[in-house]
């Protein structure tokens, strides 16, 4: 697995990574009940629907019903989601990971961001799989008797799910991974384009992305770039 240290900033970084989407084989030791392994099947297929969406587009006839346009809302927050958690789900399955950082960078420098993010991580998806996990509760028990989908109930199941997955996955980061570290030119070159006007920013990316093979960062860096 490869993962990037993208500068998005004077001195902000974020970690990044591309990888094509395999199907999940059954067996894995992620959830302890039955009750939770359906969960987790019905996220991994939401998620799996609104990659489909991103990749391929909406479908050309607009959705019928409440619940059908309520379903498009939900499949267009999922896959606004995906790039924040997704670096944290892939790494809950690996045990060894190629680190890029910019070449004009010592590696214990990038090794020190990396844990710093990966820490920070798991203590927010510790407290929010706790706070959700609460809420699952509390809101699926009291909404059980009332009419219709439990819309509230399946929202918070599902953050659940993905807290889960994100805390796993920095967990592993943090002390089940060996990492190897690798510098990288083009990444040094990334971060000298925050200085650059909005049209040449936009040149310069493309080129480093073309560089890395990495077909969406452009996308990720207009997202989380910082004007300097």
């Amino acid at each position: 697995m490869d993962v990037y240290l993208v500068p998005v900033g004077a001195e902000r970084y974020e970690l990044y990574c591309e990888i094509a989407d395999e199907p999940e084989t059954r067996g894995e030791a992620d959830p302890p009940r039955n009750g939770f392994r359906r969960l987790v099947d019905r996220f991994k297929q939401m998620i799996a629907d609104a990659e489909h969406e991103r990749l391929h587009g909406a479908p050309a006839s607009p959705p019928r019903g409440w619940v059908g346009r309520l379903r498009a809302r939900t499949l267009r927050w999922v896959a606004e989601s995906i790039a924040e958690q997704k670096l944290l789900w892939h790494l809950r399955k690996q045990d060894a990971a190629v680190f890029h950082h910019p070449d004009d960078m010592q590696d214990a420098r990038a090794s020190s961001i990396r844990l710093d993010h990966l820490e920070r991580d798991l203590k927010k998806h510790r407290k929010w799989l706790a706070i959700d996990s609460v809420l699952m509760v509390v809101l699926g028990v009291g909404l059980f008797f009332i009419p219709g989908p439990n819309i509230i109930g399946y929202y918070f199941a599902f953050r659940v799910v993905g807290h889960y997955f994100s805390y796993r996955g920095a967990t592993q980061g943090l002390s089940g991974i060996a990492w190897s570290n690798r510098p990288s030119a083009p990444l040094t070159e990334l971060r000298s384009a925050l200085a650059l006007e909005p049209d040449a920013r936009v040149s310069r990316v493309h080129a480093v992305a073309a560089r890395l093979h990495l077909e969406h960062l452009e996308s990720f860096f207009q997202r989380s770039a910082v004007s300097t």
